[in-house]
């Protein structure tokens, strides 16, 4: 089956709720990608997940691909009420929770079994965000953390094979001064470029590297201008699951505790797919695509940041999150 089917999709609920539940509801929950992506699988699961556990009391209906609006607009919808859940990345929320803006460091974790060790359910990290979200007044409720794929960088020059070979390459980052310091301490000359303007700024010359998850390099067509990937694997995206406290508040004990559950579950599931199109998809590359693939060695990377990872932390008032991720 090709990986750019989803692994699930979401059945419409109409079954009456049973005596264990007090009412019916439908909740609408919004990713920002399109398929193929964990966050769409994560969110199938939970639709599927939630409907099965409460006896058909509560249906989620899925919008992806942003048709509710940007991660920061539903984030203020969801503090309104007006829409119930969300799967995306911590990046796009770090404005309103500041504290999300530690999962930027580059490596901070040694891969995703170390990263849910650190933010999977009962840990000190959990509950730090957790307590954010209340000191920030978004008036929502964390119910997962989890990872979705690492992103590694691609170039249009030559395969990198070491540090050396990216020294004073343009490289197209996002505007986030963290990201461009992370980048200018490789010894790239960082471009700051919107998303939406990437693959023209490759293609003409503005730019000459892009990092990237890989569904994301492959869905934006991005081998087309940038053909060597090398798998740096410098950060590993972390997606949050939320939910709105007007929702939150409308369940009972028992409904919280099985979105939870759910949520925990679908974090996990989520990794799983990460891995999943991860592989197939530099397997299709390779073979389909013409990309040349290499696995530099990451340790060089590694120590080359290791004084910056320190310097971030502390400027951005990260140590609070830094403890309770290594306590």
């Amino acid at each position: 089956m090709s990986v750019f089917k989803t692994f699930a999709t979401a059945v419409a609920v109409s079954a009456l709720a049973s005596a264990a539940f007090a009412q019916d509801m439908t909740l609408r929950l919004h990713t920002l990608v399109q398929d193929p992506h964990p966050y769409n699988d994560m969110a199938a699961f939970m639709a599927d997940e939630i409907s099965s556990r409460t006896d058909g009391a509560i249906a989620i209906e899925l919008f992806n691909a942003g048709q509710l609006g940007t991660d920061p607009a539903v984030i203020g919808e969801m503090g309104l009420g007006t829409i119930d859940l969300m799967i995306s990345t911590t990046n796009n929320a770090s404005e309103a929770v500041p504290e999300y803006q530690i999962f930027s460091i580059p490596y901070l974790f040694a891969g995703y079994d170390d990263l849910m060790a650190r933010v999977g359910p009962g840990t000190a990290a959990e509950g730090f965000f957790q307590e954010a979200y209340a000191s920030n007044g978004l008036n929502m409720q964390l119910l997962a953390l989890g990872g979705s794929g690492s992103r590694n960088m691609s170039n249009a020059l030559r395969p990198v094979e070491s540090l050396a070979d990216i020294q004073g390459m343009k490289m197209r980052t996002p505007p986030s001064p963290m990201i461009s310091r992370t980048w200018e301490a490789l010894g790239t000359l960082p471009v700051s470029v919107a998303w939406a303007e990437h693959y023209a700024a490759v293609q003409t010359g503005v730019a000459e590297g892009l990092e990237s998850s890989i569904p994301g390099y492959a869905g934006s067509k991005l081998f087309e201008v940038a053909p060597y990937l090398a798998l740096t694997g410098h950060t590993i995206q972390v997606n949050h699951i939320s939910m709105s406290d007007r929702a939150w508040g409308g369940l009972s004990e028992e409904q919280q505790q099985i979105f939870l559950d759910v949520a925990a579950e679908a974090s996990t599931f989520g990794i799983e797919r990460a891995k999943f199109y991860e592989a197939e998809l530099v397997e299709q590359l390779q073979a389909e695509n013409g990309v040349t693939v290499t696995m530099p060695d990451v340790s060089e990377f590694q120590a080359a940041l290791i004084e910056l990872r320190g310097e971030l932390a502390t400027e951005l008032d990260l140590t609070a999150a830094m403890d309770a991720l290594f306590p």
